[in-house]
């Protein structure tokens, strides 16, 4: 298993909180973070947008990258949702231990 920790932001709570439960529930990711507060400021559709989200931070791995995608823009409100993977530089043994014990696959 090869880990990879995975951003997406939401536009509400709820919507996060949807998300980062199915994919928990399905084991496409080990744990879903919901982080609160987050300002994004990007360029869309030729004007540069500001709006108030919800960032998600998903432990997941490479393996489960292409079902994970597909949950996420199935639940996901927005046009072109952020889906952004990471792979971590280096994990403790024990939490990779678990990480790996917890994604399907």
């Amino acid at each position: 298993m090869t880990p990879v920790l995975v951003l997406v932001t939401a536009s509400s709570a709820e919507e996060a909180a949807k998300i980062g439960r199915a994919l928990v529930e399905q084991g496409l990711a080990a744990c879903a973070n919901i982080i609160p507060g987050v300002t994004s400021i990007y360029r869309w559709q030729g004007k540069v947008e500001e709006a108030g989200e919800y960032l998600l931070l998903l432990k997941s791995s490479r393996e489960q990258w292409e079902a994970l995608q597909a949950v996420i823009q199935g639940l996901h409100s927005y046009e072109c949702p952020e889906i952004v993977a990471v792979a971590p530089e280096a994990i403790t043994p024990a939490y990779a231990a678990w990480w790996r014990e917890s994604v399907a696959g």
